[in-house]
């Protein structure tokens, strides 16, 4: 199932509302905040990646599939993210206030054979070969000013694989689009 809704610029600042309140109430008490909204559009099921950023750099990350309404999966990735992993330690409720929240809304895989299928700065990658994964998101692409086959190379490195191992008929390569929001941004929280 994939996420059919465009969000608008305030549905975008309660889906970062969410956010921000999740991380709160889990850094003070180790719970998610009860209750859910009323908007169709966020009781659908999505896929998403909460990133926490602290001071430009990637403090935790981390994705839910689309088998959740939107803001639980906002609430469960947010979580996932403030918990740590065996790479970033959890983070600590005295980093609170210098903490940036993205989430990014995941559209529908589309299975890709090569650069040709990827439009940069619409599309993200996910790239799955011999047991090792990665997934970039479209902006990615254009923040590091790489072209379509650069974009997959880099995907295959993220996931620890050899640059081209995309071309592997083996390994299954999807594109994807995705809504981004992050807080400090017009039209966010």
């Amino acid at each position: 199932m994939s996420y059919a809704h465009t969000l608008s610029e305030r549905e975008a600042r309660e889906l970062l509302r969410i956010a921000r309140s999740t991380l709160r109430e889990y850094l003070r008490s180790g719970l998610v905040p009860p209750g859910k909204p009323h908007r169709e559009t966020m009781l659908a099921p999505a896929a998403v990646i909460a990133t926490l950023w602290r001071d430009g750099r990637i403090r935790g990350r981390m994705r839910t599939e689309a088998d959740t309404a939107l803001y639980r999966s906002v609430q469960d990735a947010v979580v996932g993210a403030a918990a740590g992993r065996a790479r970033r330690p959890p983070v600590s409720s005295d980093e609170i206030d210098r903490i940036r929240i993205e989430v990014a809304v995941l559209g529908p895989r589309e299975v890709a054979s090569g650069p040709e299928h990827v439009a940069i700065g619409t599309h993200g990658i996910a790239i799955a070969h011999e047991g090792a994964s990665a997934l970039l998101l479209p902006y990615v692409a254009v923040d590091d000013a790489l072209d379509a086959e650069a974009f997959l190379a880099r995907a295959c490195q993220e996931a620890g694989l050899e640059a081209g191992e995309w071309r592997d008929p083996r390994a299954r390569l999807e594109i994807f689009t995705a809504q981004v929001f992050r807080e400090g941004e017009p039209g966010a929280a």
